[in-house]
């Protein structure tokens, strides 16, 4: 216990050392979901660094067995450490030990591990999985990976049915879904448009996919055009 005390002590003075306040109050606001109290205030790109030097680390396991987190920059920190990993295995397993204490947009997002590139049928699996999650981040972090890695080469027509058939009552799911229509509208306009055009989405996420959809400048005149005459009234 000693030993875990010790490690994570040195890595929050670590944290604490690189604290600016007036950047905790900003990210706080972002963030409306964490207590501020929880937020020390460290920029990500010195959370990436810090990361970067602890995934090298023998005793780092230590410092990501220790969860529940107190700070949000500690699980930044657990986020970007894993998103270091170069073994898809031992990628996965920390991964999967973590999402469950995912309990913000941020850190959900910017945990992108590199290794997904080279693993993305390996990966689709657990995407599967965590989609139908009762876990509100872990639900989202699927998403959005179906999102970032099968959209282009990979896609198949399968994989917007999956998001259209999640159902839930939590915002950052929800956004997330319309996050995922409107960069599909974007990449494979004419697979994912009869999505929006039968209106296979809850109100709100329709409405909110077309609204990210027409904002994008990957998305042409016309079809704008056209999906805006497919918004529906609240």
């Amino acid at each position: 216990m000693r030993g875990e005390e010790m490690v994570i002590d040195e890595i929050r003075e670590m944290l604490f050392a690189k604290q600016d306040t007036a950047y905790r109050d900003f990210q706080a606001k972002l963030i409306p979901t964490m207590d501020k109290e929880t937020v020390i205030g460290v920029r990500t790109p010195e959370l990436r660094k810090m990361a970067k030097q602890l995934a090298k680390r023998e005793d780092i396991s230590t410092f990501l067995g220790v969860l529940p987190h107190s700070y949000f920059e500690e699980n930044q920190l657990h986020a970007f450490i894993i998103a270091e990993r170069k073994d898809f295995a031992q990628c996965m397993e920390e991964l999967t030990a973590f999402l469950p204490y995912v309990d913000n947009w941020a850190t959900c997002d910017q945990m992108s591990p590199r290794v997904f590139k080279k693993h993305r049928q390996e990966l689709l699996p657990y995407i599967r999985e965590w989609i139908v999650s009762d876990e509100t981040y872990t639900v989202r972090f699927g998403v959005g990976m179906l999102m970032t890695h099968f959209l282009d080469g990979d896609f198949d027509k399968t994989y917007p049915q999956m998001v259209s058939e999640i159902r839930s009552e939590e915002y950052y799911v929800n956004m997330m879904i319309a996050w995922y229509f409107a960069t599909a509208l974007a990449k494979q306009y004419e697979a994912v448009l009869p999505y929006i055009e039968e209106k296979r989405l809850e109100t709100w996420t329709h409405n909110k996919a077309i609204q990210k959809a027409v904002e994008s400048y990957r998305i042409t005149p016309e079809q704008k055009g056209h999906l805006r005459k497919l918004k529906e009234r609240l």
